[in-house]
Order: structure tokens, then C-alpha cells, then sequence
């Protein structure tokens, strides 16, 4: 058993904000704190650092465990190659900033991303696979996760790829509009990663932030399993009972972007598994789960 926890959630408005807000809303021993953008800046230095001391001071005083769960990011990839200035603040600096302010102090869990390799891998991505990003987006990830180890303390950096959820703008949402309308839709199956449940990625930080026992300083959490963007794309409309015919598939030569996508981006869950923590179920079984809620 663990000691009553106070919870930091950053980027509390986003689609895996709202996910850890949700689950640990309403903890009787626990206490949460939901920080959107609206309420901490993470541009700013020092409005970053304030809010984290004013918030373990807060919780040394009740007596509870101090874990920030860091859901905060510049995810624009595509403007991040135009504005990598703002990614690198928000997804560079700003965890180095967390991970030294909970340095003895408390523990951080900070998202990261399938986006800090090259995506040029033909099986999956060990957590000590040299980081090679290719894109604005994820060279700002990688700054992260070095500031992140070059605070020190008790901190573990969670790559994760292929998110989807309820809340906000994502493929998965995306697919099942065009679906619901009977639309067709062009997808690329040149890409192939490991969709991944908001709602799951959540359960597996908090069971990671509250651990008796430090966990390993990198990890990977993914749904299981792996699939072209083409595949998600058919087997969100078999999921709504539209007609999988309607997606076609093409390639990323034929849909081009500002910044360059993984061709692959499955990430070896090895050392999650070594850990002990709850193994991810399917990416297929997850879908099934979520799709009704993106109704």
C-alpha cells in the first residue's frame, strides 16, 4: 500500500488530460490538481516552477506522495516545423523544469513519443534504441526526455504512439465521422505503429506513478499488437458497421505533410512488462471498448 498521493495532472484539457483527470477524480485519501493551459503557461519559467513548489508545499503539509503526471505538449507536428522554438519550449524545456523542481521532492511521469526515433525500424523500438527524430515535433520530445534525466530524481519517461480517445482532434475520432457519414476515405499503409487507447495509457501513468517502488527511468506503453494507419482506418468502420470497402489504401509518397511520419513506430513494451506493471490489452479489444464513446 501506498501513502495518500497528491496528483499533478499538466495538460489537463487534452485527450489524455482528461483521461487521468477522470480516474483519479474523486480518490477519498487523494488529493488532484488538473492544470489545463489556462492555468499554467509552459512558456513560462517561472510560473512552471511556482506552481509546482506552491503545490508540494501544499502536499508536505497534508502529509502525501507528490507525483506530477506530465500529459502537457506542443503536439502540433506539422506546425512544430515552422514553430519548433514554442515545441521546444513547451516539450523540451518545460519537463527539465518539472523533473528539477521534484528533484528529492517528489516523483514525475512524463509523456513521450514514438517521434524521438527515425522511424526506419522493422521490429520494434527497444527503450534504449538510439533516439534519431526526424521531425521538429520529435526533436523537442527528445530535448525532453534528456532534461528530464538530466534533473535527476525519481522520474520515468513513458513513450507511447498512436493515441486516440474522446476528447479532442485524433484519427481514430476522425475515421469514425467520415464512417457514421458512409464516406470514403484514402488512408496511408505504408505507416504501421500500435494504436493506443487514451483511457488505457491513462490507467498504465497512474499505475506508474503509484508504485511503492521507483520505476525504470524509461518505458514504453502501447496498446498490443500493430497496424497500418489503413487497418485502424478499416476496422474503425467495421467497428460502426460501415462498409470496410470504403477505405482505400495509399502511401505517404501520395499524402504529403510538412513533417515526415514514422514508417514505423512500434515501440517494444519489454521493459514495461519487466516492471510489473498491467500488461496493455489489444489494440483491436481497446477499439471495441472506445468506440461507442466517440459516438
Amino acid at each position: 500500500m501506498t501513502a495518500p498521493t497528491a496528483w499533478l495532472v499538466t495538460g489537463a484539457h487534452g485527450q489524455l488530460g482528461r483521461e487521468l483527470t477522470a480516474l483519479l477524480a474523486g480518490r477519498p485519501d487523494d488529493e488532484l490538481t488538473a492544470l489545463g493551459r489556462d492555468r499554467l503557461d509552459l512558456t513560462d519559467e517561472a510560473a512552471v516552477r511556482g506552481a509546482v513548489r506552491d503545490w508540494l508545499a501544499r502536499a508536505r503539509a497534508a502529509g502525501r506522495r507528490a507525483v506530477v503526471l506530465n500529459a502537457a505538449a506542443y503536439t502540433a507536428v506539422d506546425a512544430a516545423e515552422t514553430d519548433e522554438a514554442t515545441a521546444t519550449v513547451v516539450n523540451g524545456h518545460a519537463p527539465g523544469w518539472l523533473a528539477q523542481e521534484l528533484a528529492g521532492a517528489g516523483r514525475l511521469v512524463h509523456v513521450s513519443t514514438d517521434y524521438v526515433f527515425d522511424g526506419t525500424a522493422t521490429e520494434p523500438y527497444p527503450v534504449d534504441a538510439p533516439l534519431a527524430p526526424r521531425s521538429a515535433y520529435g526533436r523537442s520530445k527528445a530535448a525532453g526526455e534528456r532534461a528530464v534525466a538530466a534533473a535527476g530524481g525519481e522520474a520515468t519517461v513513458v513513450r507511447t504512439a498512436w493515441v486516440y480517445g474522446r476528447h479532442g482532434a485524433n484519427f481514430v475520432r476522425t475515421m469514425a465521422g467520415r464512417a457514421a457519414a458512409g464516406a470514403p476515405v484514402s488512408v496511408v499503409d505504408d505507416q504501421v505503429g500500435s494504436p493506443t487507447w487514451a483511457a488505457d495509457l491513462a490507467a498504465g501513468l497512474v499505475a506508474v506513478g503509484e508504485r511503492a517502488d521507483p520505476a525504470p527511468p524509461v518505458l514504453h506503453r502501447t496498446d498490443a499488437g500493430a497496424v497500418s494507419w489503413f487497418g485502424l482506418a478499416r476496422a474503425v468502420y467495421e467497428e460502426l458497421g460501415a462498409d470496410p470497402e470504403l477505405v482505400s489504401p495509399t502511401t505517404t509518397e501520395h499524402f504529403p505533410r510538412p513533417a515526415p511520419r514514422p514508417a514505423y513506430s512500434v515501440l517494444d513494451g519489454r521493459a514495461w512488462a519487466a516492471a510489473g506493471l498491467p500488461a496493455p490489452r489489444p489494440w483491436r479489444d481497446a477499439l471495441t471498448l472506445a468506440v461507442p464513446g466517440l459516438r
